[in-house]
């Protein structure tokens, strides 16, 4: 297949919801927050966790569109967590995807606020009669309770407590392995796993895409460690090495470059092996899951 066209196929799905969901948005005494919230959400990202909630109910013979509405609110989530990721409190970065971030274009305070706009409105586009009337109440509510659980104190919102505590202390692998599943796994395995649900998969098939989202999971973010030390800055849209900068623990910091890409090649392969079952229908996330470590940025 063309994982190229494939993945610009699904981007164009995405961006269109996207901007249809927040059209009429920027209206009102609140417009300034409401371009707060657009100005990071459609600065150029990979959509990989809506295009990988997608995959995932294809994978069990569902319809994309009926997930579509699932997806652009994991897209709502993921880029709030950026915001608030490179807040002067947190990481302080300047650059995201070659350009100025959210705080140093609005504020500080507005941008806390844009972030916590982008999260709340997830939750209320999931739980939306649109998405509730295209599957079951019970299907409706395990995604969102899924979501919650992996963007929350359980997942992402954990992970980014212990990275930033652990900054600067000796760390084993075990401690960047709870990282780095809870901070950036937990919301991607959490994306096709929420899409192999709404897709109408039975409990074997959702099983085996929550392992494939699990390994992909912690690749990605494995990837994004050696990138961090070895990619270009100009395809990245950010300064390299601040990782090391700021003493973060990372997987090529606690073992080595070469074990990291060994690492990240047996999660993938073990991820590859879970979509058997699933035949040619899975073969977008195969695909996805060799791009997560093979990306320049």
């Amino acid at each position: 297949m063309d994982l190229k066209q494939y993945l610009a196929q699904k981007r164009d799905m995405v961006e269109g919801a996207l901007e249809a969901y927040f059209r009429d948005s920027e209206k009102g005494p609140a417009a300034r927050l409401f371009s707060a919230m657009k100005y990071s959400l459609f600065a150029g990202g990979k959509r990989l966790r809506p295009i990988l909630c997608m995959a995932g109910a294809e994978a069990v013979g569902g319809d994309p569109d009926d997930v579509l509405p699932v997806a652009c609110a994991l897209e709502l989530i993921h880029t709030y967590s950026l915001i608030h990721d490179d807040l002067p409190s947190m990481d302080d970065d300047d650059f995201r995807r070659g350009v100025p971030t959210n705080h140093k274009v609005f504020g500080e305070a507005l941008a806390v606020l844009a972030g916590d706009g982008l999260l709340t409105e997830a939750f209320r586009w999931m739980s939306s009669q649109e998405v509730i009337s295209s599957v079951s109440i019970e299907a409706a509510l395990r995604v969102i309770n899924l979501i919650a659980t992996a963007a929350g104190c359980s997942g992402m919102v954990a992970g980014q407590a212990v990275d930033i505590e652990s900054e600067g202390k000796e760390a084993d692998q075990g401690l960047v392995e709870f990282i780095h599943r809870n901070k950036t796994g937990a919301l991607i395995s959490a994306s096709v796993r929420a899409g192999a649900i709404m897709g109408g998969g039975d409990e074997a098939a959702i099983g085996a895409i929550g392992v494939y989202g699990d390994n992909i999971g912690l690749a990605f973010q494995i990837s994004d460690d050696i990138l961090d030390i070895e990619g270009d800055p100009g395809l990245m849209g950010k300064e390299v090495g601040s990782d090391q900068k700021r003493g973060k623990i990372t997987y090529p910091g606690v073992v080595g470059i070469h074990e990291s890409r060994a690492i990240g090649e047996r999660l993938v392969r073990d991820a590859v092996e879970a979509l058997e079952p699933f035949g040619k229908a899975a073969q977008p996330l195969r695909e996805i899951a060799w791009y997560i470590i093979k990306r320049k940025r």
